[in-house]
């Protein structure tokens, strides 16, 4: 009896998560799946079951790639040098130096800003001939630059944008990485004539990969999730030369109307983050050195 109200109360106390779990993950990813075999229902014409023509339909649509590659590209544009950054910043500021409190708190701020908030900064930046960069430019005897209309510098500046958001989070688990590693290791580096960066990248570096596997995985799946700035700085344009995979799937579910046709692209975006996180978590896991 002792054993039985010990496991009924245990499951009391899953419960509540375990149902926001399964209300707000698992059942809105089955019916994303199912939508995706059934045709768009409207009052004239019944949903029909139409397999996986959506799917076929997706690998067929041009605009569909063209926005993928922009995905790609994000990530691989903002992923490195995210994790550069916030490991330069955390070593920066792990050090005991004057004012090392407002420091971490500026390299942090970024971070607090709501997305859209940070958006509207970025395009009072970005602004042609009135925004500040064009403004210093102008200084130097540059004209100015219609960044966020030019297909080729507005997804780097998205870039720019994404990875001063983003660097200032992912340096606060390497900082509290480092905090964990013992100073006994530097002093011995230091006894053994070691350089700066050897023992950065010999003793650092290597107790710090799982943290790095931890910030991978999250860096690669924000990539894929970051949509908000887009409706304040280019709404997917000029020509989806800055649209991404999320956007593209609000458009197509409340602009276009094509539920079966999103359902589609949102169940392809979850396969293939699901299948790039494991890979990542297998390939890193051989590498990391847990303590």
């Amino acid at each position: 009896m002792k054993n039985s109200a010990k496991n009924i109360h245990g499951w009391l106390l899953f419960a509540p998560a375990a149902i926001l779990l399964v209300a707000f993950t698992h059942y809105p990813t089955i019916a994303t799946f199912i939508n995706s075999l059934f045709s768009n229902q409207s009052v004239i014409r019944p949903s029909r079951f139409t397999g996986i023509d959506s799917y076929y339909m997706l690998f067929e649509d041009p605009v569909f790639w063209k926005v993928f590659v922009n995905n790609m590209w994000l990530a691989l544009g903002t992923i490195p040098t995210s994790i550069g950054l916030a490991i330069l910043m955390a070593l920066i500021v792990n050090k005991a130096i004057p004012g090392r409190g407002f420091l971490r708190m500026s390299y942090f701020t970024p971070t607090m800003l709501p997305m859209i908030a940070v958006a509207n900064i970025w395009l009072f930046f970005y602004a042609p001939d009135i925004g500040l960069i064009d403004k210093v430019l102008g200084i130097f005897g540059f004209d100015g630059h219609n960044w966020l209309g030019d297909p080729d510098t507005v997804l780097p500046a998205i870039i720019i944008m994404t990875v001063w958001k983003e660097a200032g989070f992912f340096m606060i688990f390497y900082l509290a990485g480092l905090q964990t590693i013992s100073p006994e290791l530097e002093e011995a580096a230091q006894l053994e004539g070691s350089s700066r960066w050897n023992y950065f990248w010999r003793i650092q570096f290597p107790l710090l990969l799982p943290t790095t596997l931890f910030v991978l995985i999250n860096a690669f799946l924000n990539s894929f999730k970051l949509v908000d700035h887009l409706f304040v700085l280019t709404k997917g344009g000029p020509d989806n030369a800055s649209n991404l995979i999320l956007y593209y799937i609000y458009e197509t579910a409340f602009s276009f109307l094509d539920i079966s046709y999103a359902s589609a692209l949102t169940v392809f975006m979850l396969a293939m983050l699901a299948v790039t996180a494991l890979a990542q978590f297998f390939f890193v896991e051989k590498r990391v050195h847990y303590r």
